[in-house]
């Protein structure tokens, strides 16, 4: 039997990088699970944990998916074999999701945007959601459910303590 070569194959996920504010400006519709074509300093670079998703977005392109502006620095000990930092990325997906990513996204105020970036068994993976752009009075709306979600949870838990006490 072969050994593995220090192969980082630990079960899980290990987060990289996340686009918190997507969750906050879209309303997400329906998430996907990808992989990414990387080269080899792109990983060295994310295995150091260094990345960001801010104003990354999905394009189909010829019935190919590519993950756009992302931005993963140069590895550090790299050499001319580093890659560029906001290179476009072809996504891993199948055919049947990557047409119906496209359909959907083609209807007015549609978007694909990522949401994280992350290690799963060793291999690179990106999770992407159909998103439609919120409005304003929108997210106003959500941060009000939030902040009244919050309080009953504080009325409950403190109505909970004031029953054992």
């Amino acid at each position: 039997m072969a050994k593995d070569k220090g192969k980082d194959k630990t079960p899980g996920r290990k987060l990289v990088a996340q686009h918190k504010k997507a969750r906050h400006d879209y309303l997400i519709l329906d998430t996907y699970e990808c992989g990414l074509v990387l080269t080899g300093t792109e990983v060295k670079s994310l295995r150091q944990g260094r990345a960001s998703l801010v104003d990354g977005f999905i394009q189909i392109d010829r019935g190919e998916a590519w993950l756009h502006n992302v931005h993963i620095p140069e590895y550090a000990q790299g050499t001319w074999t580093n890659h560029s930092a906001r290179r476009k990325r072809k996504l891993l997906m199948h055919r049947a999701e990557i047409d119906k990513l496209e359909s959907k996204s083609q209807e007015s105020g549609h978007t694909i945007v990522p949401l994280a970036l992350y290690f799963k068994d060793g291999r690179a993976k990106v999770e992407i959601a159909l998103a439609k752009g919120k409005k304003e009075y929108d997210k106003r709306q959500t941060l009000r459910e939030q902040q009244d979600r919050r309080e009953t949870d504080r009325a409950i838990s403190a109505a909970r303590r004031r029953q054992r006490a």
